[in-house]
């Protein structure tokens, strides 16, 4: 027998709680080792948490293809590891596997069916990049700015980007300066990640939200309007950069963190001022899923790691370190204590 620590999800916040350490403990376990056919045995090497997670910790996550995470039950998300035992074909020890259902556990024996092996040279070893660059996160912020942006090169357009030093929103305003905007201008939480969006990530100018007047700061940053904006956040951020766009403008609406701990819909109501600015400049904000873009994924992993090698896209990562954490590091993401991907690293 081996083995194996887990989390498990301990209580539910509420539809109106904020999450702390508490709604999860570990638990120590064993797991047979012994497989049945198109089974394999994986240690885990790294996992994620993700802003959407809140909605899982609630009996109704509120969006009908995100299952709740059950009581007294272990964990799941994003995850990488590699293959110990395998009696699954396609599967052989020592491959490198992720999966987006990955248990919070050091162990697990998992369907070889729902694993997809990856190629470590994609990511020149860094293996954590496929939660994050090379993983969802990327693809989210490629196909948004892609297939809901409209960014043309050579049309001087300015993107704005909130939650902008998060997972996707870091990589969302690369990629729009990549596709040809003028200018990309981050909103973030503290003047440490403004300078990391503008000096290591090349974003013209970033607004600190928690520091004076935000519709001031956006004005001075964005002298010609906004184009696109990629939203992260929802709320009084989105509101006050939505009534900066310019007609015809693009809101690609990625996430509204800001609400997740509230009881509304998703996505959550706007105010009647900002309905009134979408409308009468002819703004498009269309809710944008991933999910619904499966045949592009293959080839947009391919880019993002192109990107990635070549040096046009960097990337930013806050690592913690034990399963012992992962309680820790997923509230300390979801009140923005990270820089570009939150990563819980298990095992080497």
């Amino acid at each position: 027998m081996l083995r194996v620590q887990r989390v498990l999800l301990n209580s539910r916040p509420g539809t109106n709680g904020e999450p702390f350490p508490g709604h999860f403990r570990m638990e120590e376990t064993t797991v047979q080792p012994d497989l049945k056919e198109g089974q394999v045995l994986v240690r885990t090497l790294f996992l994620s948490v993700d802003p959407y997670m809140r909605c899982r910790m609630n009996d109704d996550t509120g969006a009908e293809y995100l299952a709740p995470w059950g009581l007294s039950e272990c964990v799941d998300g994003g995850g990488v590891g590699v293959v110990e035992s395998s009696r699954y074909d396609a599967l052989s020890v020592g491959d490198m596997v992720t999966s987006f259902n990955w248990h919070w556990q050091t162990h697990g024996v998992m369907d070889g069916k729902l694993l997809q092996k990856v190629d470590p040279q994609l990511v020149d070893g860094h293996i954590s990049y496929f939660l994050g660059t090379v993983g969802m996160p990327g693809l989210t912020a490629l196909l948004g700015v892609r297939e809901k942006g409209h960014v043309t090169k050579g049309a001087n357009q300015t993107m704005v980007v909130s939650g902008a030093a998060g997972a996707c929103g870091s990589i969302a305003g690369q990629i729009g300066r990549v596709d040809g905007c003028t200018r990309v201008v981050g909103i973030c939480g503290s003047d440490e990640k403004c300078r990391a969006l503008v000096e290591d990530l090349g974003f013209s100018a970033a607004v600190n939200y928690r520091q004076g007047d935000i519709a001031t700061a956006l004005k001075e940053s964005c002298p010609n309007g906004v184009d696109v904006y990629f939203d992260n956040v929802g709320g009084p951020i989105s509101d006050a950069v939505i009534a900066q766009m310019n007609n015809g403008g693009h809101v690609i609406l990625c996430g509204q963190i800001s609400q997740y701990n509230k009881d509304v819909p998703y996505p959550p109501p706007l105010c009647d001022e900002t309905q009134e600015a979408l409308q009468s400049k002819n703004i498009t904000r269309e809710r944008f899923m991933v999910l619904n873009y499966m045949e592009k994924h293959e080839a947009g992993i391919m880019q993002l790691s192109q990107w990635v090698k070549e040096g046009q896209i960097k990337v930013l990562e806050t690592v913690v370190n034990g399963i012992e954490n992962m309680g820790v590091a997923f509230c300390s993401m979801m009140k923005g204590g990270n820089i570009g991907k939150q990563i819980i690293k298990i095992s080497d």
